[in-house]
């Protein structure tokens, strides 16, 4: 698991916008747990875009998905894939480079399809994206999805922290969703990778940063507070 650390200067910065921190509230059927990319051609030994730690934050991403169905909440397991027409991306790879990319992320490609030790339900939703971030409109409508549904408040877990949950991260929390990120939910190739994005998230963003355990004993007390 990453070493999660928030650097000093972003406690200082948050400090200084934003006062005493107050925890989200998890509330129900306005919370949405989103699962990044964890997907066989990111996970599987040897697939084409291998991050070790995904294996890692398996157990705490199935707890979190767990404990959201519990709290009547929604579980979204978001799928990268390959996009020919974006060419801003791919038309810079060097010769030959693309190939395996679109060979793995095309839709219905064996490493496109999500881990088989992740626990899916057929409640869960199950959404393709084409760009690191899920919230740009015409590449994924997870945006759309959460709005007609009334869900706020996303939980944030994946791969890889400093791109694809990042980014998604980033253009949500500027589109009014409130964001938890879950530090050993998420997973990049270093420590430094991963609290690069901590720092950013935590420091300028405002986002919530918590252990799974953390985020799972919130959404038990609130789903006392609301049978109460």
């Amino acid at each position: 698991m990453h070493n999660t650390v928030i650097p000093e200067f972003a406690l200082q910065t948050d400090r200084r916008i934003r006062g005493e921190r107050v925890p989200l509230p998890l509330l129900g059927a306005k919370i949405a747990h989103v699962v990044v990319d964890l997907q066989v051609g990111f996970m599987a030994p040897g697939s084409v875009a291998e991050t070790p730690m995904n294996l890692e934050i398996l157990p705490a991403v199935n707890r979190l998905s767990a404990a959201v169905r519990k709290a009547g909440g929604l579980n979204v397991f978001l799928r990268y894939t390959y996009d020919p027409g974006w060419t801003g991306f791919f038309g810079r790879f060097a010769p030959g480079a693309v190939e395996p990319m679109k060979a793995a992320f095309a839709a219905g490609a064996e490493q496109h399809a999500l881990w088989p030790d992740l626990d899916v339900q057929p409640q869960d939703l199950i959404l393709d994206k084409t760009r690191f971030s899920a919230m740009i409109p015409g590449t994924c409508s997870l945006d759309g999805e959460l709005r007609a549904r009334g869900i706020d408040t996303l939980i944030v877990t994946g791969c890889v922290s400093n791109c694809c949950c990042e980014s998604t991260v980033r253009d949500a929390m500027q589109m009014n969703y409130a964001i938890v990120f879950v530090a050993d939910g998420n997973a990049a190739r270093t420590d430094d990778d991963h609290n690069g994005t901590v720092a950013d998230l935590y420091g300028i963003f405002g986002c919530d940063v918590s252990t799974a355990d953390e985020v799972i004993a919130r959404l038990e007390a609130a789903c006392v507070v609301q049978a109460a």
